[in-house]
């Protein structure tokens, strides 16, 4: 689907790759900065710590998220990669690892990675969601779904899965049903404007074309809602070319969620 070829997990103005995106802190690995400034020095601190001490689980994931968001993807996966080598029991470090392979367009990879990232008998609905969106980006949508249904057990209305579920029903054309699923999703305490634009996105495909621009500018500062309305435009003026064959849109990020 060419006109869904932008769907990334993020409004416009937002940062390039998504995750816990509550805080600008750069403290953890767990937490993401909100602005390119922030995400250089992200790269700067972990990658610091990265080199001082190769063995630092932590600073590998923060440093690899740090590149990927940076667009050196090739380089966060030779970061993981060294470092599952390393340490390979670690299933954050797996995790990890799994989103940048996806990241990366190396999916059936990543999926075999994300496998080991979690138990049959103690399942991590973050990778569940993770397994969803590579399925996805394979073609796979059946097996997709599954997974995120799986992760939907666990957590009950987790917006982030819920906007993959209704994106995996808009790959099978089946647009009630992604506007059902997306609706949801919009509803729940953490759903933010990313999950709005891909309901946007949803209900202007079916020519709703005023509803879809109401809900990608809400509740956004003037200059983004502006950048929203456009961005959508650019994909509904495309959508001839999203019925033809092999034609398929990133899906909500594997970091979705995380």
């Amino acid at each position: 689907m060419a006109a869904l070829a932008a769907v990334l997990a993020l409004s416009v103005a937002g940062c390039k790759t998504s995750g816990d995106d509550t805080t600008g802190s750069i403290g953890s690995a767990s937490t993401s900065p909100r602005s390119e400034t922030d995400w250089r020095r992200a790269l700067d601190v972990w990658g610091r710590r990265y080199r001082e001490n190769q063995n630092d689980i932590e600073a590998a994931i923060a440093y690899a998220r740090a590149l990927r968001a940076t667009d050196q993807r090739a380089q966060a996966v030779a970061v993981l990669e060294q470092a599952t080598i390393r340490n390979p029991r670690s299933m954050p470090l797996l995790g990890a690892y799994g989103r940048a392979l996806a990241d990366a367009g190396q999916y059936q990879q990543a999926l075999e990675t994300l496998s080991k990232a979690h138990t049959p008998d103690n399942p991590d609905w973050k990778i569940l969601n993770a397994q969803g969106a590579v399925l996805d980006q394979m073609g796979r949508h059946a097996e997709a779904q599954r997974h995120y249904s799986a992760a939907l057990k666990i957590v009950p209305d987790e917006a982030s899965v819920l906007s993959n579920l209704g994106l995996s029903y808009l790959l099978m054309k089946d647009l009630k049903r992604a506007e059902i699923t997306l609706r949801r999703a919009t509803l729940q305490p953490n759903a933010g404007a990313k999950v709005r634009q891909n309901l946007a996105l949803v209900v202007g495909l079916q020519g709703r074309f005023a509803e879809a621009e109401k809900i990608a500018s809400a509740d956004l500062p003037e200059d983004e809602a502006a950048a929203n309305v456009g961005y959508l435009r650019q994909m509904l003026a495309q959508q001839g070319d999203w019925k033809k064959p092999g034609k398929r849109p990133l899906m909500l990020s594997p970091d979705a969620g995380t």
